[in-house]
């Protein structure tokens, strides 16, 4: 069962997001927050698998909690998804350098909502829709300067081809058919780059590729 807490300010969206995701047979609400300070007691009180969070909140925002949650290690396995008002929200990019594992815009169909769900507790970076591969870009390239996250030395050659290819937004089996491997093989080979860069997940393996220069904006084409 996946276990949900939900962060936003308005009632009634709460209780559109509850009543969707109470319905699921392998989702259920583990808790609301009104305010972004709520959220953080929540989240490490009831441990959820995965946090909506408004980025627009009172007492503590959106960003602020989303940073207090994936700075605890002892939360290291709940992940954050922002929702957001607008696609083109300012805090988009600093968000996912915060730990955010994705974004969806409030008025995102249903089943996109459920498949964000399940997808963030597979480990998968929710990048779209609503925030496209093209903005996450042009945040990064507004970003302060090319650095090396720590352990970039460490990756193979096949490892930064990898980590480029996830970078620009292809999928395990997208990356399968570039490199001619299984997707299996892709899969692996992603693992393993998150793990010798400590990467949360797949949307901070995308914000190191730009960060590191791996990834330019202008390849997204």
């Amino acid at each position: 069962m996946i276990r949900v807490l939900l962060a936003d300010d308005q009632s009634l969206v709460r209780a559109g997001f509850r009543a969707l995701l109470d319905a699921q047979p392998d989702i259920e609400v583990a808790g609301e927050a009104a305010d972004g300070a709520v959220a953080v007691t929540a989240a490490r009180e009831l441990r959820p698998d995965v946090v909506l969070m408004d980025i627009r909140m009172p007492v503590l925002d959106g960003l602020a909690a989303t940073r207090a949650i994936t700075g605890d290690e002892t939360l290291a396995e709940v992940k954050v998804v922002m929702l957001t008002t607008f696609e083109l929200d300012e805090y988009v990019f600093e968000a996912i350098r915060s730990g955010a594992s994705g974004f969806l815009v409030k008025d995102t169909e249903p089943e996109e909502l459920l498949r964000a769900v399940r997808a963030v507790v597979e480990g998968d970076a929710l990048l779209s829709p609503g925030v496209t591969r093209r903005l996450i870009a042009e945040f990064a390239a507004r970003s302060k300067g090319p650095a090396d996250p720590r352990g970039l030395g460490e990756l193979t050659e096949r490892e930064r081809e990898v980590m480029a290819l996830v970078g620009i937004g292809l999928s395990n089996e997208e990356i399968a058919r570039r490199l001619v491997v299984s997707p299996l093989t892709a899969k692996t080979h992603v693992s393993r780059t998150m793990v010798k860069l400590g990467a949360r997940d797949r949307a901070q393996l995308v914000v190191m590729a730009y960060e590191s220069g791996l990834v330019r904006p202008g390849w997204l084409g």
